[in-house]
């Protein structure tokens, strides 16, 4: 079938159902699993078009499983406890500060939607930005994304906390697959921390490289739908030799259990330090492999306090900010309005393609407004504007906020639009 004629078909069968989600304004639609009979038909429609190892990120998907935000805030999820990257930058300890590195990686995969949701997939072009006021007098924390590329899906971002010189930056390249009766989203991306007031002996900053676990999406054809975490996130410092490689389990068919985790944290030399165990969404436990001694709480999903971005009002943001672009799809995702869910996604799809078709007959090349491509590094965009390392706080943060509106009230300047490698242009030559 078509999937012009499956959009159609996906808008028939669930104007439907829309009527009689229209009071439920109070409900949590992010936990709610839409997927009834005639979801799985819906379902059913397009996976009979596809066959195992096909690549889904060219297949439209219905409305039902998507999320009520788009990928480059989905981001932010990882950078909602701010607390234990505070604590690993003030420990003097090395071996400690590596493990709360771990542990601050670890936080914030449990924050998701309960039900099988997947985040919108941003357009070229898209961007987002929030900002975090910090516990413990740490100021604020700002956070910056993009779009960099849509086939392959690209989303790149910079996060940096000025007061404590603390830079993150990262790319998410997820790679979706379909497996039969699961599906698939393979993450290559990576996620480059760096400590800008730590040297090491050799002059370099102290880095840290975090890869991220894949996920899937399992009960597709039959069973009950879920989310698994899977495969193996590795973490490693180069300025101390230290890493971990934190096996996500998937249960088996027969054995196992959801959602287990373990991984061993090791030194330069191949010895075994500490072991991680437990469930990712729940508690995890450490424990001490050359002192002995029993294991203990790492890290409790249930008793976590996430703190969430702070974003700029509606009616200060871009065309192409991520909660105005898809203000009307997420307004109607939260009725439960399948049938404007898919109308209004399909406009911006749309759009999309016409912007394509349209650079393809100019000649002309997409390049993003706020990251720079560079060569020979962990990642391959890179926020334009340059922030160095030895300025002051205040410099940084006037520096950020240069880049791209951040806090409420602020204004976008005439250089916004200027794609990035012109704005570096335009640098050079002042």
């Amino acid at each position: 079938m078509p999937l012009s004629k499956l959009k159609m078909k996906l808008t028939d069968s669930t104007s439907s159902s829309s009527s009689v989600a229209q009071n439920s304004n109070n409900v949590n639609t992010e936990d709610i699993d839409e997927v009834d009979d005639q979801g799985q038909s819906i379902l059913m429609g397009i996976i009979s078009q596809l066959r195992p190892g096909c690549d889904l990120s060219r297949i439209t998907l219905p409305t039902f499983i998507l999320e009520r935000k788009s990928m480059l805030e989905r981001i932010t999820n990882q950078l909602q406890q701010p607390d234990i990257l505070l604590e690993a930058h003030a420990t003097k300890d090395y071996i400690q500060r590596f493990l709360l590195v771990v542990k601050w990686y670890l936080s914030g995969w449990h924050i998701a939607p309960k039900a099988v949701k997947k985040p919108l997939n941003p357009v070229l072009g898209e961007f987002f930005t929030a900002f975090w006021d910090l516990p413990n007098d740490a100021g604020q924390a700002y956070y910056i994304s993009e779009q960099t590329s849509h086939h392959p899906p690209k989303s790149s971002y910079f996060y940096m906390i000025p007061n404590k010189k603390i830079r993150v930056d990262g790319a998410c390249i997820p790679k979706s697959r379909f497996l039969g009766n699961s599906t698939a989203a393979m993450m290559d991306g990576v996620t480059v921390l760096k400590f800008l007031d730590f040297i090491d002996e050799n002059g370099e900053f102290e880095k840290y490289t975090l890869t991220q676990p894949n996920m899937y999406a399992r009960g597709i054809l039959f069973g009950k739908m879920r989310i698994e975490l899977g495969d193996h996130m590795i973490i490693k410092c180069p300025n101390t030799g230290l890493s971990i490689d934190i096996e996500f389990k998937t249960k088996g068919f027969i054995s196992g259990t959801y959602d287990a985790i373990e991984g061993v944290v090791k030194n330069s030399n191949n010895e075994s330090l500490f072991e991680i165990s437990g469930k990712w969404n729940d508690v995890v436990y450490i424990k001490d492999l050359i002192n002995g001694g029993s294991k203990k709480t790492f890290f409790d999903a249930t008793k976590a306090t996430p703190l969430p971005p702070k974003v700029r009002p509606l009616n200060e943001q871009g065309e192409f900010e991520s909660r105005r672009l898809w203000k009307k799809v997420t307004d109607a995702l939260g009725e439960r309005n399948h049938e404007v869910a898919t109308d209004e996604k399909f406009k911006i799809e749309d759009a999309q393609r016409v912007a394509s078709k349209k650079r393809l007959e100019d000649g002309v090349e997409f390049h993003p407004k706020l990251f720079k491509s560079v060569e020979n590094d962990d990642l391959e965009y890179y926020l334009y504007k340059h922030i160095p390392p030895d300025a002051d706080p205040q410099t940084i943060t006037k520096l950020i906020l240069e880049t791209a509106p951040i806090l409420p009230g602020q204004q976008f300047t005439p250089e916004f639009d200027i794609p990035a490698y012109k704005k570096l242009h335009n640098d050079d030559q002042k």
